[in-house]
């Protein structure tokens, strides 16, 4: 069982795949993309605010250090939201 949750959370193809996909993914998808934004919005505000929260320390770096953290987020769109959510939060 675990074998299996392991290759789920490492399967980048399908996530490629997905994402070059995106406009048609509804059809084929189990969620729609506003299912998926609702069902992810609260871990992405979570996300967007672990970021913030570490701008003081980082200081000139934390720039670069957000872009890896975003570009290691899985899928691509869930780090597209972090990234929207991050810019909402530093607006307010």
């Amino acid at each position: 069982m675990s074998d299996h949750d392991h290759d789920h959370d490492h399967d980048h193809d399908h996530d490629h795949d997905h994402d070059h996909d995106h406009d048609h993914d509804h059809d084929h998808a189990p969620l729609s993309r506003a299912d998926y934004h609702q069902a992810h919005q609260a871990r992405a505000q979570q996300e967007a605010a672990r970021l913030l929260a570490a701008r003081p320390a980082l200081g000139g770096q934390w720039l670069a250090w957000v872009a890896r953290e975003l570009y290691a987020l899985t899928p691509p769109h869930f780090a597209a939201m972090v990234r929207r959510e991050l810019q909402r939060q530093q607006d307010t």
